[in-house]
């Protein structure tokens, strides 16, 4: 269902960003094909090394305003550099240069392999006397790389980015799932996994109900629980699946979660924090002291909530309707699929 969803914001940001691509170039935002009118100034003394002149770039605030159609102004000039090239004068603004929109914009896509505004040098007429600190000053006019679906453009980026950000967790956490499933697994041949249930039991149970007594599912729940209490968010994660692997055993549907599910889920990710998470600490470092009690707080108030809603939800008609074990006689725990309820028999 998740995947439908995202599926459906992600059309729905591309439409979006395709309607207002388009208004741009109905409006011709960035005015492609025009030449933007500059001043260029050349300080007394600056001299061309290797075919490049440093210059300093004035762009009249005026027309600046007329030929985008905006509000924004420019600064009152830019370092630059002037190119010459095989293929004409280039100009470049400083890599550091804050250039109003829809110059800012332009720099996405009118840029140098140092992401610095570039343009064709056009019109470039006899330096003349006269202009600022007495420099030699030129007028010209620079023609920018056409911008068209800027936004569509951006949400492709950043679609792939988060796609790679994704790829590289999910190769990242194998370690750790390997690493904490195979203790888990030890821990349940040594006997250990049912001990924890033995102690957890009065605690668990009343937000467990269904789940038998000496079900190993109430230990990875522990193991989960206590996890996210200390901080410990990678250990959490696999404690967290295979705590929902355990329950649904118990489930005899395959497609609808089971209230023991539904309340895992909740309390999981609404879980006390007694140590701050690891990222606050690489942040934060000693300031931390000053949230711990937020955050005991905090999180604490969001389990209740999150047990609350949970109950709640439980006893509406639609989802007693849905539960999978609703079918189930009063009082009867729930067995493992597959398994014989009668214990002993061969």
């Amino acid at each position: 269902m998740l995947n439908y969803i995202w599926a459906a914001l992600l059309i729905s940001a591309f439409v979006f960003a395709g309607v207002s691509d388009i208004g741009d170039l109905s409006r011709d935002t960035y005015r492609n094909g025009q030449p933007l009118p500059v001043v260029l100034e050349f300080p007394q003394g600056t001299a061309a090394i290797d075919g490049r002149t440093q210059v300093r770039i004035r762009i009249n605030a005026g027309v600046y305003q007329d030929f985008y159609r905006t509000d924004e102004s420019p600064a009152e000039s830019y370092d630059g550099v002037l190119l010459r090239t095989g293929e004409g004068m280039v100009l470049r603004f400083d890599a550091g240069a804050a250039l109003p929109e829809p110059l800012e914009t332009i720099r996405g896509v009118s840029r140098s392999n140092d992401d610095e505004l570039q343009g064709t040098v056009e019109g470039f007429l006899t330096p003349v006397l006269g202009l600022g600190d007495d420099p030699t000053a030129a007028q010209a006019t620079v023609q920018f790389e056409p911008v068209r679906f800027v936004k569509m453009t951006a949400i492709g980026a950043a679609a792939l980015d988060f796609a790679e950000t994704a790829a590289g967790i999910a190769i990242g956490l194998i370690g750790v799932l390997a690493l904490f499933l195979g203790v888990m697994k030890i821990a349940e041949e040594a006997g250990i996994i049912y001990a924890i249930v033995r102690v957890v039991r009065p605690v668990l149970r009343p937000l467990f109900p269904d789940v038998p007594d000496d079900h190993p599912a109430l230990g990875m729940i522990a193991l989960n629980l206590t996890a996210n209490v200390f901080g410990l968010g990678n250990a959490a994660t696999p404690f967290g699946i295979k705590a929902m692997e355990e329950l649904q055993k118990l489930n005899p549907s395959e497609d609808t979660a089971t209230n023991p599910m539904v309340m895992l889920l909740a309390v999981n990710t609404a879980s006390v924090q007694l140590v701050p998470p690891v990222l606050l600490l690489a942040l934060l470092g000693l300031q931390i002291n000053r949230l711990i009690f937020a955050i005991i707080i905090t999180t604490g108030l969001s389990l209740l909530v999150a047990i609350i809603a949970a109950r709640l939800y439980g006893k509406l008609p639609g989802s007693r309707a849905s539960d999978p074990n609703r079918t189930r006689p009063f009082g009867e725990q729930p067995r493992e699929a597959g398994r014989d309820s009668r214990r002993g028999e061969g």
